[in-house]
C-alpha cells in the first residue's frame, strides 16, 4: 500500500523513486527494488529450507516479494551505507527521523514483539530498549530467508543479520553479538 501512496505522491514507479532517492545518492549499487521481467538481481542468494531430511531451495512466495517488504534486494555493504546516511541524517533530518522513533499508540493500546510481549513501536522501527540500551530494531522472514537489524542509537552500533535459511534465528544471533560488544565496550 505504501509503495502505491508513494508513486501517486511522488509520480515516479516505486523503482525509480528508490533508486533516486535512497540507492544513487548513497552509492548502494548493489541494492535493487526487484521487478520480475524487468530488472536482475546479481549475484543474489537464494532461501533454503531443510525439509524431508534435505535441504530445498524455496526462495520467496510471490505473496511476500511485494516492493515494499520483501522486493527490495540489497547487501551488508549497501545496508551500512544506508544505517550510516539515517546515523548522520543525510537520508532523513532529525525532524524527519522523529517520527520513526515516536512510539504510535494503537486503537487496542498495545503492539506487541513476534513473542507476543508488550513493545513500543514508531514507524518502521521497534523500539524497546536491550539491557538499558535504546535501540530501534525490526526482522523480517518469508520463505527460505530470514533478517534482523539491531541499532543501538547511543552506543553507534547496529548489528545486521541476513540468513538465507529458515531454520536460523537471526535476532537472537544479533542479540548475542550486541552482549559481546556491549559488555566489552557498553559501559563508557
Amino acid at each position: 500500500m505504501l509503495g502505491l501512496i508513494v508513486e501517486k505522491v511522488s509520480g515516479q514507479s516505486f523503482t525509480d523513486f528508490l533508486s533516486d532517492r535512497i540507492f544513487v545518492p548513497l552509492k548502494m549499487a548493489g541494492s535493487v527494488a526487484y521487478v520480475r521481467g524487468g530488472n536482475e538481481v546479481r549475484n543474489r542468494a537464494y532461501g533454503h529450507t531443510f525439509d524431508n531430511g534435505a535441504w530445498t531451495q524455496a526462495d520467496q512466495s510471490s505473496t511476500s516479494a511485494t516492493l515494499g517488504d520483501g522486493g527490495i534486494y540489497s547487501s551488508l555493504e549497501d545496508l551500512a551505507k544506508w544505517d550510516q546516511a539515517l546515523r548522520k541524517n543525510t537520508l532523513l533530518s532529525p525532524h524527519e527521523m522523529q517520527a520513526a522513533l515516536t512510539p504510535v499508540k494503537v486503537s487496542d493500546g498495545e503492539v506487541t514483539e513476534p513473542d507476543g510481549t508488550p513493545a513500543e513501536y514508531g514507524f518502521g522501527w521497534f523500539l524497546n530498549s536491550y539491557k538499558g540500551h535504546p535501540r530501534m530494531w525490526h526482522y523480517g522472514e518469508t520463505t527460505g530467508f530470514r533478517t534482523a537489524i539491531q541499532r543501538f542509537v547511543d552506543d553507534d552500533l547496529t548489528i545486521i543479520v541476513l540468513c538465507n535459511r529458515a531454520d536460523l534465528n537471526p535476532s537472537g544471533l544479533a542479540l548475542q553479538i550486541a552482549d559481546l560488544y556491549l559488555g566489552s565496550f557498553g559501559k563508557r
